[in-house]
């Protein structure tokens, strides 16, 4: 039960949140129907353990930390996993179909990396969340979260490099390499 001393305004955090959680969930699982299934659990979580969250913790982290582990949940259970995943056949990312990109090239690889490693790059690219609040949502050191970010990067640029070369001939390649800092 929520603490009553202070209300959780749920409709106001789904306002606020809803489609990110959302995408987020969608990349994990890769199911539309699923991703829903899975918002709405986040959310029930949060009502539940509302009094848990510690006076001056920031809302935002502690809802994807939810969402993060409820679609973690998902993925571990049999019957929810998706094995012959269709986007995957054709070669296209459950972000590919949820954006509605063109060029698929850069989101199929991400993707395709280990997940430890793609949850930290949807998390600091997609969500715009920076070490510290990543490492509270995964539960793990800030340095590991830096490694891990690091590590994707690298991986990215390695399976990217003919593309971005193809692409972005003669203009500035550290953008690619290294974007957001």
């Amino acid at each position: 039960m929520p603490n009553t001393n202070t209300a959780l305004d749920l409709d106001g955090l789904m306002a606020q949140y809803g489609d990110a959680l959302y995408r987020t969930c969608y990349l994990y699982v890769k199911d539309a129907h699923l991703a829903q299934d899975a918002l709405q659990d986040t959310f029930l979580k949060a009502y539940r353990s509302y009094d848990r969250l510690r006076d001056g913790q920031c809302v935002k982290p502690w809802l994807f930390s939810i969402a993060v582990n409820v679609c973690k949940d998902y993925l571990r259970k049999s019957r929810f996993f998706v094995w012959g995943d269709e986007r995957a056949a054709a070669g296209q990312s459950a972000w590919d179909e949820y954006a509605g990109l063109g060029d698929n090239t850069v989101s199929a690889a991400i993707m395709r990396l280990k997940p430890k490693y793609k949850e930290i790059v949807l998390l600091y690219y997609y969500q715009e969340f920076n070490l510290r609040e990543i490492a509270r949502i995964l539960n793990i050191p800030e340095g590991t979260a830096g490694v891990r970010l690091k590590r994707a990067r690298d991986v990215l640029k390695t399976n990217l490099k003919g593309w971005y070369e193809h692409e972005y001939q003669g203009s500035d390649r550290s953008r690619i390499a290294q974007p957001h800092g």
